[in-house]
């Protein structure tokens, strides 16, 4: 490896057909990435060294790898593996729902790549098949069924920008299980063994930041256990995290509606793990406002 490459970030964009490769590419590119778009596997070491010989002139680079390379693309995972020993190597892996992947190739009529003479459903499903060891080796998943392309670029952008310290950038989200498990969580937890406050004539019209329901919840028996335990296990698992490089993770707290009680644990859950050496968090409410 040429002198310098130990400096590169590689980053791998893959995922499903129709997930938002295409406008993740163009952000990280806004960002001052040097994009390669549809890149064979095989390419990619090439790509790098030659990004080496560069210097310091091409320092990001992101390659768009997607199911199009047919049987090459089975070569993906111990390719990244290889390029890991020389250079900071991640994996970008974009997902949706099928519903979502349906909408989005009826709204531009074009068929999926691996359709034939199949639905597309067919295609999709045998798509989720071939992804399916790379999406579960894949440092940050990102779920874009309910992101329009600004909304999927401004993550981009936010997830992407040049970070000033190390370690790893937790983002706890709040959720409903009654609207579906996040795709893209690394861990999750169920907040339905306290009392709900909707039930609760006062507190119903609230949600988890105020402070009359943050108190309820918190106050609840169980509660406190509960934070001070998690946040104890998942110290030695984020450490484990910045000792691989994982520079990104997601916690998803979940109750019923994704309203009350996991929104207020969400919230301290952020707070006592932002105290963690190397860690950052943000907090993201995912189904805060539905109904």
């Amino acid at each position: 490896m040429a002198e310098g490459s130990e400096r590169q970030e590689v980053l791998i964009v893959t995922g499903m057909s129709g997930a938002g490769r295409s406008t993740v590419g163009n952000a990280l590119e806004d960002l001052g990435w040097y994009v390669v778009d549809n890149l064979p596997p095989q390419m990619l070491r090439p790509l790098v060294e030659l990004a080496g010989r560069a210097g310091g002139n091409l320092p990001r680079i992101a390659a768009v790898v997607d199911v199009r390379g047919g049987r090459l693309f089975s070569d993906l995972v111990e390719m990244i593996e290889s390029l890991r020993s020389g250079s900071t190597v991640r994996v970008l892996f974009l997902d949706a729902t099928d519903a979502a992947l349906v909408r989005r190739f009826e709204q531009v009529r074009r068929p999926h790549p691996l359709q034939g003479d199949g639905t597309l459903l067919d295609g999709i499903s045998a798509e989720r098949a071939r992804m399916l060891e790379i999406r579960e080796s894949s440092d940050i998943v990102i779920d874009t069924s309910d992101l329009n392309i600004h909304q999927l670029a401004t993550l981009v952008t936010e997830t992407f920008s040049r970070e000033s310290t190390p370690g790893v950038r937790v983002t706890v989200m709040s959720f409903g299980f009654k609207y579906g498990v996040p795709t893209d969580a690394d861990l999750i937890a169920d907040m339905r063994f306290l009392p709900n406050p909707f039930w609760i004539p006062e507190l119903r019209p609230l949600n988890g930041r105020d402070a009359e329901v943050s108190d309820f919840v918190l106050s609840q028996e169980g509660a406190e256990p509960f934070l001070s335990s998690y946040v104890r296990a998942l110290e030695p698992v984020l450490a484990g995290y910045q000792r691989e490089n994982k520079r990104h993770a997601t916690i998803a707290v979940g109750c019923t509606g994704g309203k009350h009680r996991s929104v207020a644990a969400a919230e301290e859950l952020a707070r006592r793990l932002a105290a963690i050496p190397g860690v950052v968090t943000s907090v993201k409410h995912r189904d805060l406002g539905r109904e």
